[in-house]
């Protein structure tokens, strides 16, 4: 399997809450982009195959609603079909048109991710996102994704001793970098204001240590990516950017069940590791309840893959599924951006930052961009494209979080609480 994966365009149809715009007509807007970007896309005669990342039946009020936005592309009757994996979806979608390029099946994958999320309320929403857990033993007794994730993250804390400043950082990095993205729902909602750590500590609690700002945001929204093999990437642009690796993971799907976990037990290189005031509290071996095996599985697959062996030094930016603040901070560790239980001081040290040594969510990721679940991660790819082909200031119509001469960048996405995780590297042709 020597044949190289290109990324050769796309699209992203603006994030917000709500689109009054038909879920066709928002694919519809991201196909259109990509194709106004390159002309010499000869649409639909190059795609030979087209992969749909949506998340929800419930919210898409349709089954096999992909078949729909097929025939509304123009794109009858070439193969089709939709990956679901919770939020792990569109990562896995793109994943998968890798694989089929890579394999020789097909040379051109389309994949066209989407959710609406507007035309439910807020509690029924969040309901059928905890549909994703544990129906039998989780969600009858409460479950939602926000009490999940702050149970993971108060665990976090209690082990390495990051604080609710911690988390606010992060926040006020997400959203200040979307203040700049002008597909960013946080963007279209509350224009180019700053945010402060105060501002953070002043939303609405929503489960402790979360705050609203600390939440992904409930979205619509479109993203599309077309992937080539090297044989044909050349007819459509002459600044490919290059798949190099590729990783996947899994794990549980009830958090407590990662918690002295004899199967984890010689799987991770971390097992013996002690950091400062673990050895004082009670802790299971990595990844305990606290991080995330799966990401860390995904990411040194990719980092084997990419050859990549020091991912601080070696990468130039990255974008992280950000549900939840925690969770980015939790990442950086799962990641080997640095040890666990040190991801605050990255956070302290501003390594995350615009103009630190590995800036992350650039686009703002999910808290602040938006998180239309079945776009998301290609909204991420996207942006990634866009940097690593220097056309972010073109498209942003700023410079204020443009890089210049990035080479490499890391996408990371998971769905669950960490249930299934994928990572891609990107490289500049």
């Amino acid at each position: 399997m020597s044949n190289r994966v290109a990324v050769v365009g796309g699209g992203i149809s603006r994030f917000d809450n709500p689109r009054y715009e038909l879920h066709e007509e928002m694919c519809a807007e991201a196909v259109r982009e990509m194709l106004a970007d390159n002309s010499n896309i000869d649409y639909p005669k190059d795609i030979d195959a087209v992969i749909y990342s949506y998340f929800s039946d419930h919210l898409a009020g349709q089954l096999c609603f992909h078949w729909i936005i097929h025939d509304y592309l123009g794109l009858l009757p070439k193969p089709a079909y939709r990956v679901e994996s919770g939020g792990a979806t569109p990562i896995d979608a793109l994943i998968n048109a890798f694989m089929y390029i890579k394999s020789g099946i097909f040379k051109n994958v389309l994949v066209v991710g989407w959710e609406k999320m507007s035309e439910l309320d807020t509690p029924k929403v969040n309901e059928f996102i905890a549909a994703a857990s544990d129906t039998d033993f989780d969600f009858p007794v409460g479950g939602y994704y926000t009490g999940y994730y702050a149970v993971l993250e108060t665990r976090h804390m209690y082990l390495y001793g990051e604080t609710e400043e911690d988390l606010a950082k992060i926040a006020v990095k997400n959203h200040n970098n979307a203040t700049f993205n002008p597909y960013a729902q946080w963007r279209s909602q509350h224009g180019t204001t700053f945010i402060t750590v105060d501002d953070v500590f002043k939303s609405r609690l929503i489960s402790w240590p979360y705050r609203a700002l600390n939440c992904a945001m409930i979205s619509d929204g479109a993203a599309c990516m077309l992937l080539a093999s090297e044989e044909t990437a050349k007819k459509f642009t002459d600044s490919p950017v290059w798949i190099t690796g590729v990783g996947l993971g899994t794990d549980t799907m009830r958090p407590g069940d990662r918690v002295d976990n004899p199967m984890y037990r010689g799987l991770y290189s971390e097992d013996e590791s002690i950091y400062p005031g673990v050895s004082t509290k009670t802790a299971s071996p990595y990844p305990e309840m606290a991080n995330f095996g799966s990401i860390r599985v995904s990411g040194d697959m990719a980092y084997k893959m990419a050859g990549i062996d020091n991912p601080v030094k070696q990468l130039d930016f990255a974008e992280l599924f950000n549900p939840y603040d925690g969770v980015e901070l939790a990442e950086y560790e799962d990641l080997r951006f640095c040890k666990r239980g040190e991801g605050k001081i990255l956070v302290r040290e501003g390594v995350t930052d615009w103009g630190g040594e590995l800036p992350c969510q650039l686009s703002g990721a999910h808290t602040a961009a938006g998180h239309p679940v079945g776009a998301t991660s290609i909204a991420q790819a996207m942006q990634i494209y866009w940097q690593l082909t220097e056309q972010t200031a073109n498209k942003w119509k700023t410079k204020a979080r443009a890089l210049s001469g990035a080479q490499r960048a890391l996408l990371q996405g998971h769905g669950g609480t960490g249930c299934q995780s994928g990572v891609i590297i990107f490289e500049r042709g």
